[in-house]
């Protein structure tokens, strides 16, 4: 994994996915899967979505890789589709929901950078480390 300062693809493709997560019915369903896999039924009555907005927005999670689905019967089951989208909703919850906190979900400490030499003056912001 790379820093997505130094991949502008990347950060692009990071932008786009994220703005597939941040729609309300869509992190409702997310994180209704985030608990397992649920029928269509299921997902409606726990969220409370109505029918048509619940298959464009099942919809475009498909479209954009974030869950799978089985068909069974006459059911069609969802799930989240990997353990990353399951790790981005967690966050979410962590820090939005009142779920957890987001210190849990980060088992190191973030790295602060220290400036090499004391910056002097009010351009020191500036500098190029």
């Amino acid at each position: 994994m790379s820093a997505l300062y130094g991949d502008r693809d990347a950060a692009a493709t990071a932008a786009e996915k994220i703005k597939v997560f941040a729609q309300p019915q869509r992190l409702m369903i997310l994180s209704c899967l985030l608990r397992g896999e649920r029928n269509v039924g299921e997902i409606a009555e726990i969220t409370g979505i109505g029918q048509p907005a619940l298959s464009q927005q099942l919809a475009e999670l498909r479209r954009a890789d974030l869950v799978q689905n089985r068909k069974e019967a006459k059911q069609v089951w969802y799930r989240l589709a990997d353990d990353g989208v399951a790790l981005c909703v967690r966050t979410i919850e962590a820090m939005f929901g009142g779920v957890g906190t987001a210190e849990a979900l980060v088992p190191v400490p973030l790295q602060v950078l220290e400036p090499s030499t004391p910056t002097q003056g009010v351009a020191g912001f500036a500098r190029i480390l």
